[in-house]
């Protein structure tokens, strides 16, 4: 029973890219099929559906939709409720086989390197994901993914169209048990082309597993097997003159192979001797022959190659060489020994090649299949994996295109056959009348080829068989006797003159379901008979190595009868294949090739209708679409459109196909455009089908709005009365832990409060239990406080907090380190600039502090080195005193002896004298030792007298000098001239001796302006202005 079509998915999407299902095309012409396909693969949609059938373009790159999380979305969901994919069909056949507990097959076509393998990966790695996980599940599941690369390594190869091409037929049974756990596989292989093994058309190669071996084999294996890595060593690998592929590591492929082999229970001893006939292989495509004297074939017993095709197969060497040149012929009791040519020795040497790796094969395929076998007697379900070679066309076709394309004739047939019959079933099922399908019925052609006694099978046989000298000339010279009226068959003999053209003397014509494939009958007949020589088959027999022995010994040495040929065989297998499908449902992928070049994102419109062709896409199409396209049961359809009748809107209460009906005629569906079966409604066009779905998408907007608008309305209560009740326990939870919080507070507090009144009252006694909280807590209240009142400076002494009783002696060790701190920090901050000033000042303040008036607001003023820079002294005057460093120089105003008048001078200090100069003049030179006093008033004035000696009494006498800077002048001057002593701070008036006996006076007062002027008494009168209080 096939999958129900739930295309819901389809219609939905079907105008966004493209149409999911073509089933659901508005025609069914080629050119639309086509537009519809390239539509869908620009925007890198490579699946389609025909139905159940999938329709795969490989797009050449790897795309992001074979994840872990696509697989999970895949899961169990209907087959068309997602956009197509691999995933939906394999989880369709299997939800399927579980829920009917039937046998199903997948079947995979389509040309060489359109993805049937990659599909087939696909498949088997979904399975081994989706499928519930055991024990015996993961161990059939590895061996079951794990027998893809031995199985690709030993029978693919790169060809012209692709470079993994599957040069065999593969069918794999996955057995599953009623739970749906995978517990065993069976694995039958179809036609190994075993030619390829000994010859290979330019820009092919052998089979991977050689260059494997080669390339990835440890260098102590390769010794044993007497190889090198050089594949140009051997024969058999160097007539395509393609050695090595970009697209293909074979080192990885070689770690990959051997893993494999482990997995799938070949033991180490197996895999040497596996290995071993490998080699054996390419050492004896190296064997030469050579004619000796009567022009047979001659081999040297000496010949390394074959010493080591002995050893490796575990075979007489001699005997080996008899069997490469010699024929045994029996004659009742009598054997006769008839030698080869070299050509036929040749030829024997590639059948025997041929031999030993297709039998070598068969022995792995069965390797696997033991490891995978299922031991459970219990009824077991199964599905089948075909992935057959697609259909081939190329320049020059031989035996094994003749047979593969029979193949796809053979699954034609099948196809066709039971699709027509799922599709009638249903029709019956549902008591709808069956309209005949017109389609291309190819069972014509497999006549043609397989028709006992008179099919081209048959007449390739009889031409092995018969005796005389069979050619492949004579071989089709039979066909056209034979097959000379066939409408299918021509050759250039019975072709046309217009066809002849196209056609080679050796060469035949089959018209297939595909198209035109001429064939080249070179070869047919030896590829038909690969016969290989009785005496061989004897040695191979009793062959040392376990592998060889056991492949031939099935086969029947000691039998009189002739072994099947190649074609007879592939016809049987054909047929087994074609009952075990037969009673399995079947489900379709078709693999499309989107360019010759595998170039992604390149669709070739030419290749790919091509291929629609020879896959019979259309006719599939064709046959889907006769009659109705559309079928649903009646309750989904009910449930899905039931919106567009008033009738059966919110529910129908009655039997669902009188509401199916009330609903269509509602829609006003016209009686041809519809059938009403036992438990579906069939639709016949896919525009009925579109109509009613546009109908729908307009009124779900409608029932989507009112419907959200009831649902919103339902939420906002009911979140409103949650959110009321939840508002209400919040506050009273709330409530009770504020007051539980309030109340341990309250007795906290409490218990603190007496604990601070009984300490309080014991605070002058020695610390007990009662009163130490209160002592610590009154420490720590005074230390925080007198962490925020420190005193900032060292003149700071009165911001000390007074300490409580308990902390006067703390108190008092804190304030001494404070204090000596802050004069460390003090002391190190002070640079030697700064040091000097300190001490100028402090001699300063120990001559004026407390006596001089104006002396607080000087002690923030820096004093200068100089007050007069060199530049500002005449150069005379600094030439004059050049042998003497000055000190300092200072501006000052002099008042004369005569009359008291003022005059600017420069006063100047150096280390001897001062110097009172006048421009360019010196007027007056002190010597220090002659300073015998210096004098300033206690007021704000700037007055100060020098009291000089005089030895002559024609020396000048006392200087009166006002300078602003007078605290600086008289400190730097006291220094300089080490007089400190002899500075006086007097009240009143200064006495002041300008010349020997004539004496006068300084005299001052305060007043609101500062001025000086000769009194009527002839003395000096300065008036001072009273000092600012600070």
């Amino acid at each position: 029973m096939q999958v129900e079509m739930d295309m819901e998915g389809a219609l939905n999407a079907r105008n966004q890219v493209g149409i999911q299902d073509f089933v659901l095309l508005d025609e069914t012409s080629e050119a639309a099929f086509l537009s519809n396909l390239k539509k869908r693969f620009c925007k890198d949609l490579i699946y389609t559906y025909i139905g159940t059938l999938l329709v795969s373009v490989n797009p050449y790159k790897e795309l992001d939709i074979y994840n872990k999380k696509q697989m999970d979305v895949y899961m169990g969901v209907n087959f068309f409720e997602l956009p197509p994919h691999i995933y939906a069909l394999a989880d369709n056949a299997y939800h399927t086989m579980l829920a009917e507990f039937s046998n199903h097959f997948i079947l995979i076509s389509g040309e060489s390197g359109a993805g049937k393998t990659e599909a087939s990966k696909k498949i088997l790695q979904y399975y081994a994901v989706s499928c519930p996980s055991t024990a015996l599940l993961n161990t059939v599941r590895d061996k079951m993914l794990m027998s893809n690369p031995v199985l690709e390594a030993f029978g693919n190869a790169k060809t012209l169209k692709n470079d993994n091409s599957s040069r065999f037929g593969k069918y794999m049974d996955i057995q599953f048990d009623s739970e749906g756990d995978a517990v065993g596989g069976h694995i039958l292989n179809f036609l190994l082309e075993k030619s390829r093994v000994v010859h290979q058309n330019h820009g092919e190669r052998n089979f991977h597993v050689f260059y494997q071996l080669l390339h990835g084999g440890e260098e102590d294996l390769l010794h044993r097997l007497g190889l090198d890595r050089n594949c140009r060593h051997y024969s058999y690998l160097t007539q395509g003159e393609c050695a090595a592929m970009p697209s293909v590591n074979d080192k990885n492929d070689w770690k990959t192979v051997k893993n494999a082999l482990q997995v799938i229970d070949t033991d180490a001893i197996d895999a040497h001797h596996l290995f071993g006939i490998v080699a054996s292989v390419l050492h004896l495509g190296n064997v030469k022959f050579e004619p000796d004297g009567k022009g047979h074939a001659g081999l040297n017993e000496k010949n390394a190659e074959l010493h080591w095709v002995s050893n490796l197969l575990g075979v007489d060497a001699n005997s080996l060489k008899e069997g490469l040149t010699f024929r045994k012929i029996e004659a009742k009791t009598d054997q006769v020994l008839s030698p080869f040519s070299p050509d036929h020795a040749v030829y024997v040497r590639d059948a025997l090649a041929k031999a030993v790796y297709g039998h070598t094969f068969t022995w792995l395929v069965n390797t696997i299949n033991a490891s995978m076998e299922n031991t459970d007697p219990s009824k077991k379900t199964v599905i089948g994996l075909l992935d057959i070679y697609g259909f081939e066309v190329f320049n020059i076709n031989s035996f094994e295109q003749f047979c593969i394309n029979y193949c796809n004739e053979k699954l034609q047939q099948l196809f066709i056959q039971l699709t027509l019959k799922a599709e009638q079933e249903e029709y019956e099922a549902e008591d709808i009348e069956w309209e005949p399908v017109q389609f291309f019925n190819n069972k014509i052609i497999c006549d043609l080829v397989e028709e006992r006694h008179r099919g081209i099978i048959s007449i390739l046989d009889e031409e092995c068989l018969r005796p005389g000298e069979a050619t492949d000339l004579t071989f089709l010279e039979r066909l056209e006797e034979k097959m000379g009226n066939h409408p299918h068959f021509v050759s250039h003999k019975l072709a046309d003159k217009k066809t002849r053209g196209t056609l080679e003397r050796g060469d035949f014509r089959l018209l297939h379901y595909a198209g035109e494939v001429t064939y080249c009958v070179v070869g047919f007949l030896d590829k038909n008979n690969d016969l290989l020589y009785k005496n061989i088959k004897d040695l191979m027999c009793h062959s040392k190595n376990p592998i060889v022995r056991q492949s031939f010994s099935c086969m029947e040495p000691d039998s009189r009868r002739r072994p099947e040929t190649v074609a007879t065989q592939f016809k049987s297998s054909l047929m087994k294949l074609t009952e075990i499908l037969v009673a399995k449902d079947a489900w379709y992928i078709r693999c499309l090739k989107s360019n010759e070049s595998r170039t992604p994102g390149q669709f070739d419109e030419a290749l790919i209708r091509h291929q629609i062709k020879y896959l019979g896409l259309m006719q599939h199409l064709r046959v889907r679409r006769a009659g109705f396209a559309y079928r649903r049961k009646y309750e989904v359809f009910l449930q899905r459109y039931k919106a567009l009748c008033p009738a059966t809107w919110p529910h129908w209460r009655g039997d669902a196909a009188d509401g199916v009906l009330m609903l269509v005629q509602h829609l006003g569906y016209f009686p041809n455009e519809y059938k009403m079966g036992r438990t579906k409604i069939f639709i016949r066009h896919p525009r009925t089908l579109y109509a009613t779905e546009d109908a729908f998408e307009k009124c779900k907007h409608q029932l989507a709005t009112r419907l959200q608008a009831k649902y919103k309305g339902y939420r906002a209560k009911g979140e409103f009365r949650k959110q009321k009740e939840a508002a209400t326990k919040i506050e009273t939870c709330w409530r009770g832990a504020q007051a539980r919080k309030e109340r341990d507070k309250r007795a906290w507090a409490v218990k603190v409060i007496k604990q601070f009144i009984k300490g309080y009252m014991t605070r002058g006694q020695a610390k007990v239990t009662d009163n130490s909280e209160y002592l610590a807590f009154v420490r720590q209240n005074y230390l925080n406080r007198l962490k925020d009142n420190l005193p900032e400076t060292v003149l700071d002494k009165s911001t000390w907090l007074a300490p409580p009783s308990v902390l006067a002696e703390t108190s008092e060790l804190l304030r001494k380190l404070h204090y000596r701190l802050m004069v460390r920090k003090y002391v190190r901050g002070i640079t030697p600039q700064k040091k000097t000033q300190l001490q100028l000042k402090f001699i300063a303040s120990s001559m004026f502090m407390g006596k001089k008036e104006s002396y607080p607001q000087s002690v923030a003023q820096p004093f200068a080195d100089s007050r007069i820079s060199d530049e500002d002294i005449n150069a005379r005057v600094l030439q004059m005193l050049h042998s003497e460093h000055i000190k300092y120089s200072v501006p000052t105003i002099k008042y004369n002896r005569n009359g008291f008048k003022t005059r600017p001078r420069q006063l100047i200090l150096t280390q001897a004298a001062a110097y009172m100069v006048e421009e360019a003049k010196i007027k007056q030179t002190i010597l220090y030792t002659a300073l015998q006093g210096i004098s300033v008033s206690n007021l704000t004035d700037s007055i100060v007298v020098l009291h000089v000696t005089r030895e002559d009494p024609k020396d000048k006498g006392d200087l009166v000098l006002q300078c602003k800077h007078l605290f600086e002048l008289v400190t730097k001057l006291s220094i300089v001239a080490n007089k400190q002593n002899v500075v006086r701070v007097l009240q009143g008036s200064i006495k002041v001796e300008f010349q020997a006996g004539k004496e006068s006076a300084v005299e001052f007062s305060t007043g609101p302006e500062p001025t000086a002027y000769k009194a009527k008494n002839g003395h000096l009168m300065v008036v001072a202005t009273r000092a600012r209080p600070r």
